[in-house]
């Protein structure tokens, strides 16, 4: 008799990183996930600000819940990242510019599924981040699972009960509008009873309901059974020969040793020497050479990811070799993030802040900070540490990032550089968020009302509830009340501000 082929096996990494299937969860879990979907419908409509901070809790309470229920124990670890996750939530309460506050929403959901899953290798502080989503599905099915099998005090009759209700609503409603469309009193009586529901905001509210749910089950989910994404097999590097390996990291490192003693001539003697040179731009100069030296950055850390699987290995002169060669290129490289920092400085000193500088600048000085742990680990005699170190570096680097809110300091930073030169680009300070109003509110009358017409208009007079609205949002407000800004009265024209074609608003063209 003919049968059917036997599936395939799964995959070595599935295998070996399956997680442990879960009891079904209890009532207070599913209660902390149905809590979870009503806040998200009830708070998370209108805007973000603290709302989303309280919503996450709600979240993280169901997680803990079912974590507990699993036999888990919180770890220093968890409660690391868990920290780090609400802090990143505290943003969108103290920040109105939208691109920080992505940023730390996405960093929070990382640093929250990370504390779910744990982990201390590279494939679990990698994977770890992400590996809350494939738990979306499956949790909605596991809470579904348990009401299923659950046994209910005096079920049967709750079951008679909402069918009933359920038949009588469905017959009121088909009657009702029947009698309504046939007589005019009958349907103004029918409208006085009935409550009036404000549906404009509904499909939204149900899909942050379903979001919310889904969210929080799936936390409660992965924290009961989290893939062990530690187990990941990787298999080591093979190790090359001591000639074949050290000989590229040498000749490496005598060119960034020969870079590095130039940029020492070019800082004693000074940059001002340099740039009187002939054919010589110094905004290029300095913009140019931070981008290159940017991507050395990048290069080196692959390098040393590189260098450090194919390294030899096998007697301690062997290690003590790699560790002194990568450690001074660790060390010749940061000497260039010094020199990158430096160069972006003179740039916007000479042409002011703005969203693009901020940012690669603070790639930058990450980049940085992941260096001096690479060569701190090198030196250490143990980097077990050294995995989660650098993911918890990006994320207090987007924290801090966020909460000193960027465009709040693009925008003092540039009124700065005009009170000591003059020199300003209102154009592109109209496009920042509320949270430049303190800074552009110094300015003088025409640089000021034209800097801040864009931002007013998008305000507008609609005042959103206290949970929605962040705390710079409510700042610029007030500012804007005691000094309003009129719409129209030319002062973009008089200062040079031309505005685009393709601007809008009740604004000068």
């Amino acid at each position: 008799m003919w049968k059917p082929p036997a599936p395939p096996p799964d995959p070595e990494w599935i295998v070996a990183t399956a997680p442990v299937r879960p009891a079904l969860p209890g009532f207070r879990v599913l209660a902390g996930g149905l809590a979870s979907g009503l806040l998200a419908a009830a708070l998370l409509t209108e805007g973000l600000g603290v709302n989303v901070l309280l919503w996450a809790l709600i979240g993280a309470v169901a997680a803990g819940l079912a974590a507990a229920a699993a036999g888990r124990r919180v770890r220093p670890w968890t409660v690391v990242w868990t920290v780090a996750a609400l802090v990143l939530l505290l943003v969108p309460a103290l920040v109105e510019a939208s691109w920080p506050v992505v940023l730390a929403l996405l960093a929070a959901a990382g640093a929250g599924s990370l504390a779910l899953h744990g982990g201390k290798r590279w494939p679990g502080v990698l994977l770890g981040p992400i590996g809350i989503w494939p738990h979306l599905i499956p949790g909605l099915g596991w809470a579904l699972l348990s009401l299923r099998n659950r046994q209910y005090p005096a079920r049967a009759r709750v079951v008679s009960i909402v069918k009933a209700a359920g038949v009588s609503l469905a017959l009121l409603v088909v009657f009702g509008a029947l009698f309504a469309s046939a007589d005019a009193a009958v349907a103004e009586l029918l409208g006085d009873l009935a409550p009036s529901v404000d549906t404009d905001d509904l499909p939204m509210q149900v899909l942050l309901f379903l979001a919310g749910l889904l969210v929080a089950l799936a936390a409660a989910h992965t924290a009961a059974g989290p893939r062990r994404f530690d187990r990941l097999p990787v298999k080591p590097g093979r190790a090359r020969g001591r000639l074949e390996w050290a000989v590229p990291l040498v000749a490496l490192n005598l060119l960034f040793g020969a870079f590095v003693a130039v940029q020492a001539v070019v800082f004693v003697g000074g940059y001002e020497s340099v740039m009187r040179k002939p054919g010589m731009i110094p905004a290029e100069y300095a913009r140019q050479g931070f981008w290159q030296l940017l991507i050395v950055t990048l290069l080196v850390l692959v390098v040393l990811a590189l260098a450090g699987r194919w390294a030899p290995r096998s007697t301690p002169r062997d290690r003590a070799m790699a560790k002194t060669l990568l450690a001074l290129l660790c060390s010749l490289t940061m000497v260039v993030v010094a020199s990158a920092l430096y160069r972006m400085h003179r740039y916007v000193d000479n042409f002011g802040l703005t969203r693009l500088r901020i940012s690669v600048a603070t790639v930058e000085i990450w980049l940085g900070v992941v260096l001096l742990l690479v060569l701190v680990g090198g030196i250490l005699a143990s980097s077990r540490w050294l995995p989660r170190a650098v993911v918890l570096s990006a994320v207090a680097t987007t924290a801090v990032f966020g909460l000193i809110s960027p465009d709040a300091m693009i925008a003092e930073q540039n009124v700065h550089r005009y009170e000591q030169t003059g020199r300003i680009d209102v154009g592109y300070l109209r496009d920042l968020s509320a949270d430049a109003v303190p800074a552009l509110d110094r300015l003088p009358q025409d640089q000021r009302i034209c800097a801040l017409q864009k931002i007013a208009q998008d305000l507008g007079d609609d005042q959103l509830p206290w949970y929605a609205t962040s705390l710079a949002e409510a700042r610029a407000r007030e500012i804007l009340r005691d000094r309003p800004v009129p719409l129209m009265n030319g002062s973009c024209g008089r200062i040079g501000v031309r505005l685009g074609s393709s601007y809008s608003g009740g604004y000068e063209y």
